[in-house]
């Protein structure tokens, strides 16, 4: 009995080329080993280079979601996204109550 890949809703466009992941792995290469370079041999402040580490790791975040993960602004895709973005949301309340929380009870907490 023949397997049909398509029969369960994979199409060829869901899965990347080896050229896609290539590149995908290429730039994910470069932008470690650039903030790796900039922490090992320090040229900037450390303002500045801990400015650079984050973005870095903004856009290769982006680049892991968009060439191995395949999360693109397709019609196929508009569901993975919205749960992406909802996801993206939740751990931001998260994080940003949690450090408000954290701030606000050291200030209350101290001796004055």
């Amino acid at each position: 009995m023949a397997h049909d890949h398509n029969a369960h809703g994979h199409t060829a466009e869901s899965h990347g080329t080896f050229k896609s992941y290539m590149v995908g792995f290429i730039l994910s290469v470069i932008l470690t080993v650039i903030p790796f370079g900039l922490v090992m041999f320090p040229t900037f402040s450390k303002g500045a280079t801990l400015a650079i580490v984050v973005i870095m790791a903004v856009v290769q975040l982006l680049v892991h979601l968009y060439f191995f993960l395949h999360l693109n602004t397709s019609e196929e895709q508009r569901w993975n996204v919205i749960s992406f973005g909802f996801t993206v949301v939740i751990v931001g309340i998260l994080v940003v109550g949690s450090l408000w929380i954290m701030y606000h009870m050291h200030h209350n907490m101290m001796i004055h």
